[in-house]
């Protein structure tokens, strides 16, 4: 990965900004889902809040595990790390620049898939 240089940094606005923001799972049946990540990984989740989106997720410092529904959206069914971004336009430029594809644009989450149709999403840094 290219490092993000006072000289490259005007090109592209778009960068990633590390750690994975959220990792969604989609779940046939949320309780039993929900017990088996809770108790794996030894975490609470919870409903979510407004502008969170369906379901349930952490809360707290660091990367946000998330559960879900599933559906037939395009991110509604396989597991998605969420990248946190800071101007979600420039990012799915990016994206299709590199050859990747928008499947769904929105406001504060996008989903997308890279060059070898593997899903990622894009959650808008609000901070």
């Amino acid at each position: 990965m290219r490092a993000c240089t006072a000289r490259n940094r005007s090109r592209y606005r778009g960068r990633v900004t590390p750690p994975i923001r959220l990792v969604e799972f989609p779940a046939d049946d949320p309780a039993r889902a929900r017990r088996f990540w809770g108790g794996f990984l030894g975490v609470e989740l919870q409903g979510r809040d407004e502008g969170e989106g369906e379901g349930w997720q952490t809360h707290g410092a660091g990367p946000a595990l998330g559960l879900h529904p599933r559906g037939t959206g395009p991110g509604d069914r396989v597991s998605l790390p969420y990248f946190s971004v800071p101007d979600m336009n420039a990012a799915l430029q990016r994206v299709r620049e590199l050859g990747g594809e928008v499947i769904h644009q929105g406001e504060r989450w996008s989903v997308c898939r890279d060059t070898e149709g593997s899903p990622f999403g894009l959650a808008l840094d609000l901070t």
